[in-house]
């Protein structure tokens, strides 16, 4: 008889209310799945969202929140080519989006499809992986899927374009890894977001970054990519309707893929479409990321850990008050729990 073995896990038993610790069983992973104990785990907004509010139609109560992990490998799927028991990883995890709890972040233990995930170097510490899965997952869907910007894969050695993206919010989680795929892919980057945070930015790729607290925010992006074409804009977060204005000015391909959805009264001039920021893992997108570019990226530390991490505590009481923290308010960092 096999035996059982339980873990705990931060559940959001209902929404409006904050996470009790329980026991969850050890799941085990399907052929094409990796189970992963969690070393660090990093905050998103989203999470305080779902905690608050019951956003998502699908998603059944209690349910494990959290997208970002990252940690060591400790069983595969019978299928799974790629990892080895022992291997340092990370992953975005997709518990919400599949309504599955041992697929959410905010646990001991995580389930990750093989595809969504990606080895971490040896040096890369547990704490700067863990901030990238979300982030980078709805950018590449932004840039890359073909009903969003479609743009040339990341690579080490992009070809350059000859045209610019525009990344509004660019110190976001979002934003950070937008500038970075945007810049291996060939293409320059312009960057809209506070100035105290353009020296990270400019070490990322921007070629300009644009205070977005100056009135004259939309005169001054327009000037910077007069004369350039444009491949078209991501909207991380900040004002939607001063990022639209922009790109109405622009010569080239006037959309915005944006992560909120896009109101319905913009401009009807400039196209637009909301980011899911989970659907990489069902098309191609999740390959060309967690397969092709961020392994040897990262070997290379070509592509960087942004924003930076900020450890709001350990251990998994530290959820409740990571989340917190998150919701009252973050700029150029992320919020990340440690596990033992």
């Amino acid at each position: 008889m096999t035996e059982i073995v339980t873990t705990l896990a931060a559940w959001q038993t209902k929404p409006g209310q904050p996470f009790e610790l329980s026991p969850v069983d050890l799941p085990v992973p399907a052929e094409n799945e990796i189970l992963v104990k969690n070393a660090a785990v990093a905050i998103n907004p989203l999470d305080w969202l779902l905690q608050d509010h019951a956003m998502l139609p699908w998603l059944d109560y209690p349910a494990i929140l959290g997208s970002d992990i990252a940690g060591e490998v400790v069983a595969i799927g019978r299928s799974v080519t790629r990892f080895r028991i022992g291997d340092r990883v990370l992953a975005q995890a997709v518990g919400t989006t599949v309504n599955q709890p041992a697929q959410g972040a905010f646990q001991t233990h995580t389930i990750a499809f093989e595809h969504m995930a990606a080895p971490i170097p040896s040096a890369m510490a547990f704490t700067d992986a863990a901030v990238l899965p979300l982030g980078l997952g709805t950018a590449a869907c932004g840039l890359y899927q073909q009903a969003h910007l479609g743009l040339a894969r990341p690579s080490l050695a992009p070809t350059p374009t000859g045209q610019v993206v525009l990344v509004w919010g660019g110190s976001s989680s979002v934003g950070c890894n937008a500038i970075q795929l945007a810049v291996a892919s060939g293409y320059e980057c312009i960057a809209v977001a506070s100035l105290k945070h353009a020296a990270m930015l400019m070490q990322l790729g921007a070629s300009q970054v644009l205070d977005y607290e100056q009135p004259t925010i939309v005169a001054d992006t327009v000037k910077a990519l007069h004369g350039k074409v444009l491949a078209g804009a991501l909207h991380a977060t900040g004002d939607m309707a001063d990022c639209f204005a922009v790109v109405r000015q622009c010569e080239g391909r006037r959309f915005v893929a944006t992560t909120l959805p896009p109101p319905e009264d913009r401009c009807t001039d400039v196209e637009a479409k909301h980011i899911f920021g989970t659907s990489l893992k069902d098309d191609e997108v999740s390959s060309i990321i967690y397969r092709d570019f961020l392994p040897s990226a990262l070997a290379a530390k070509t592509y960087h850990a942004a924003p930076p991490p900020r450890i709001a505590g350990h251990g998994l009481d530290a959820f409740q008050v990571a989340v917190e923290m998150q919701k009252g308010g973050v700029s150029g960092e992320k919020m990340v729990v440690t596990l033992p």
